[in-house]
């Protein structure tokens, strides 16, 4: 090699690596800028200044694609702004741009809890109303994510036997409507036995569902015994089951297993009242 091609070559090398000290510098300063908004950015979520949140941690995110606090932040500034059961096209928009959120934080982190439960809370809250069924059960899902990750939790349990609850007592409700449109003269009330047609019909399909929510409550019990609020959806869930079997005596005792446990709930809360309050 020559003279002048050796010093030719020691230049280039000579600005490549300026070239890269450029792009680490810059790349530095984009990841400083971005921490510097997304505390600004907290500062004005805690404000309740969320227009002006979410603007910030969308700069964040945009500046450094890794910022996952920016990223979850971000999320939950929308989710904070969702209102269940209001019907607006902004609102629904809210509901569904925290969920894409949230699952781009699971892109990059499948097993962040923050985001599952993001993800399982908002699309409960959105399948409410109007009433979507596929909702709760991707909801669900996520619950079942927080499990795998946690199994000693017990609040995705609890929100497990939520799920199964609402959807298998909504389904009770239309099957006891329809029946009483279709039998004017033979009406059933809601504490009334299915007759054996319906209940055939409603077992077959929710029995599964029903028999999940109530293991799951139980576990939740299990894993913490004062679960007052688990227990409360396990006496309703134990009278989605009377309404699946056809002996009057199981019947029976489903239904005085759930009236044990509101008793016992009421003794929990009773007791709860009683405690001396910790000084704050």
């Amino acid at each position: 090699m020559t003279h002048a091609s050796s010093v030719r070559t020691a230049r280039r090398a000579a600005s490549f690596a300026a070239f890269l000290i450029l792009v680490a510098g810059a790349s530095g300063c984009s990841k400083l800028k971005a921490r510097d908004l997304l505390n600004k950015g907290v500062a004005a979520f805690k404000a309740g200044q969320y227009d002006t949140a979410i603007e910030d941690f969308k700069q964040a995110k945009d500046l450094d694609p890794d910022l996952m606090n920016a990223r979850l932040y971000l999320a939950t500034a929308y989710a904070s702004q969702y209102i269940p059961g209001a019907p607006s096209d902004q609102n629904m928009r809210l509901g569904t741009q925290a969920v894409n959120e949230f699952k781009e934080v699971l892109e990059k982190d499948p097993v962040n809890i923050s985001a599952i439960d993001g993800v399982g809370s908002i699309l409960f809250q959105m399948a409410g109303t109007p009433y979507d069924p596929k909702k709760f059960e991707e909801s669900k899902t996520y619950h079942q994510k927080h499990i795998e990750q946690k199994p000693n939790d017990p609040e995705p349990y609890y929100w497990i036997g939520v799920i199964d609850w609402t959807l298998a007592f909504r389904a009770n409700g239309e099957l006891r409507q329809t029946y009483n449109k279709d039998h004017i003269n033979k009406q059933v009330k809601d504490t009334d036995p299915l007759p054996a047609a319906v209940r055939t019909d409603y077992a077959a399909k929710y029995g599964p569902m029903v028999d999940e929510g109530i293991a799951d409550l139980q576990k939740a019990i299990q894993i913490r015994p004062d679960y007052d609020d688990a227990m409360a959806y396990l006496n309703l869930l134990y009278r989605r089951k009377a309404d699946m079997v056809e002996s009057a005596e199981e019947r029976a005792s489903l239904q005085k297993q759930a009236d044990d446990l509101i008793d016992k709930v009421k003794e929990i809360k009773q007791k709860r009242a009683e405690q001396p309050s910790q000084p704050s």
